[in-house]
């Protein structure tokens, strides 16, 4: 674990530096990081997909004060709430045939054993804590227990912005650390 420690120390011992020299004096990685965040921001609001455009309008960027971290997309927990789908439009969805799940041994075990039957007319033990399912469906209606789902492709925005301006914002980063490590080396005066 110790070995583990030191590898990962470079980055906290520079942390760690560039908070101290924060509360000290100006540094220039507020505005590199808000410089950058706003760069991926815009090419998330153009990779969104849209139908409305509020899940566009909905993301934000923002940067701490130390300039040290920055999050970018749906922030707040309403906002997280209300745009809940953008995961779903991201990643897509899998889908379901809308038919009992079946376990692969049901015909060697008891012919047509399920997890997913209809337990609430069960006698005994079984019954205890089951409600009574009202609305059992073939999967034919919505609101039947086996709806049929279609798959959906996935549409990704998030990922791509960030592959997209990596090199801008690494070297952006990279720069304002470096005019920031230069200016404190120099105590503090313009260089």
């Amino acid at each position: 674990m110790a070995a583990r420690r030191s590898r990962m120390s470079g980055d906290f011992k520079l942390r760690r530096t560039l908070r101290n020299i924060h509360a000290t004096m100006d540094n220039e990685l507020v505005p590199a990081m808000q410089e950058s965040a706003d760069q991926i921001l815009a090419t998330m609001r153009q990779l969104v997909p849209r139908d409305t455009g509020a899940a566009a309008s909905a993301l934000k960027a923002f940067v701490s004060k130390s300039g040290l971290d920055a999050q970018i997309g749906i922030r707040g927990k309403k906002d997280m709430r209300r745009f809940f789908y953008l995961r779903f439009l991201e990643y897509g969805t899998k889908g379901y045939s809308g038919t009992l799940y079946h376990r692969a041994d049901a015909s060697a075990v008891s012919g047509q054993h399920t997890t997913n039957r209809d337990r609430s007319k069960l006698k005994g033990k079984d019954r205890l804590g089951r409600r009574d399912t009202k609305n059992k469906s073939d999967g034919t209606t919505f609101y039947g227990k086996y709806p049929d789902i279609p798959a959906r492709p996935a549409h990704p925005w998030l990922r791509p912005a960030m592959d997209v301006n990596r090199e801008f914002v690494l070297a952006n980063i990279r720069a304002a650390v470096a005019r920031t490590l230069s200016k404190a080396s120099k105590g503090g005066a313009d260089g």
